[in-house]
């Protein structure tokens, strides 16, 4: 089978809800790592071939095709098409999957996988609570309702759900977030993430700067602060101090044959070496990467002592408490450079704005296997392993 390269991959700095990059329309924060994308590289992007977005808020301003849209307002050819997915959390790192299965089988060569979420300006939820209370339905059919009866799909259940099956404690919970500040902030300080993120312009009082700094890092975070954050429920660990922080932002991927390295002179980071997505419980949803990373590794002929760095999405501690412990995985490895915690959780955005952080992680090391999963809504999860190249 042929091979699929990662060319490039780049991310906006994270914005706050209602911070830096409110103010940016999310067609627009897609445009910005596309032009990214165009400027960095040289080639002729008239031969992109294809351009996948990953959007789980598809409302509003996120509707009509957002990956299309971002495309026409940037500087890319307006002759480049785009389609817009949704697979939840793991919606941009499926993007990412689609585009290497499309050059891996030969029928495209260069394919842009993207993300793009803005959560103020869309909120997480708002497709289906607007159409709920404008009267025109609920997501769960009858027969739905009938295989899960009185089940309202619930991420903050599912998280609650693995503290007590895995037996974590809240002070094992936020010291972990703790830590993902910290090597979050320890990144920033230090220029890690510099190669990654692409500045966007934004309008403050003082006038007009460049936002390119995450806006979720708590440079002076301390276990107290985070231990004293109410808890989400009474009889909960859960608190919105060791969840991952609502976001903005958008991120992509640069994906391509080994002939379009040829055509175009282009230099590959890295090979996809394997790429899969599993599916669970959906009810404590959450768990599914640690058996989807375990399946991923059978598959690949791989052990998780193969792998070099890991990132395993924030997107409550718990998780990748639950991951580390179940794989027999290093703690030293995974998500070096904080997390969805520190950094935010842009939904759609987060599975390519995590390769970006993987594989400049992977090339700051010198490592060789990087590994990316990714919990989604209805119990699933991707899993991607790259082969750093150079």
């Amino acid at each position: 089978m042929a091979h699929a390269y990662i060319v490039d991959a780049v991310r906006t700095a994270g914005g706050r809800r209602g911070g830096r990059l409110a103010g940016i329309h999310p067609v627009d924060l897609g445009a910005a790592v596309f032009d990214a994308i165009a400027s960095r590289n040289d080639f002729d992007t008239k031969a992109i071939d294809d351009v996948i977005t990953g959007c789980v808020g598809q409302g509003g301003e996120q509707t009509m095709d957002l990956g299309r849209n971002a495309v026409l307002a940037s500087k890319l050819p307006d002759s480049i098409p785009a389609v817009t997915i949704d697979r939840q959390c793991g919606s941009s790192q499926q993007a990412m999957q689609f585009a290497a299965q499309a050059v891996m089988s030969g029928t495209q060569d260069i394919v842009l996988a993207s993300g793009i979420e803005s959560m103020t300006r869309v909120p997480m939820g708002s497709p289906a609570v607007l159409y709920m209370k404008a009267g025109l339905g609920n997501y769960k059919s009858a027969r739905l309702e009938e295989a899960f009866p009185g089940v309202m799909f619930s991420q903050f259940d599912g998280a609650e759900m693995i503290v007590k099956k895995h037996g974590q404690t809240k002070e094992q919970i936020d010291a972990y977030s703790l830590e993902s500040h910290r090597r979050a902030a320890a990144a920033s300080q230090a220029g890690a993430f510099d190669n990654e993120i692409v500045p966007v312009e934004i309008e403050t009082p003082e006038g007009k700067v460049w936002h390119k700094v995450d806006e979720g890092i708590r440079f002076d975070a301390t276990l107290e602060g985070i231990s004293g954050v109410k808890r989400i429920t009474e009889t909960g660990v859960l608190s919105a101090a060791n969840a991952s922080q609502i976001c903005d932002g958008a991120s992509a991927v640069l994906i391509v044959s080994e002939q379009a390295l040829k055509d175009h002179g282009l230099t590959p980071r890295a090979r996809i070496h394997h790429v899969s997505v599993t599916a669970g419980d959906p009810v404590i949803m959450l768990e599914e990467p640690l058996f989807a990373t375990e399946r991923a590794l059978k598959r690949a002929g791989m052990s998780i002592n193969d792998i070099d760095l890991y990132e395993v999405n924030e997107a409550f501690a718990p998780v990748p408490l639950a991951w580390l412990s179940y794989l027999g995985a290093s703690h030293d490895r995974l998500n070096v450079n904080g997390g969805a915690i520190a950094l935010g959780h842009p939904l759609g955005a987060s599975g390519t704005k995590l390769m970006a952080t993987l594989l400049n992680a992977l090339e700051a090391r010198g490592g060789k296997y990087g590994l990316q999963t990714m919990c989604e809504g209805g119990g699933q999860a991707n899993v991607t392993i790259i082969e750093r190249l150079g």
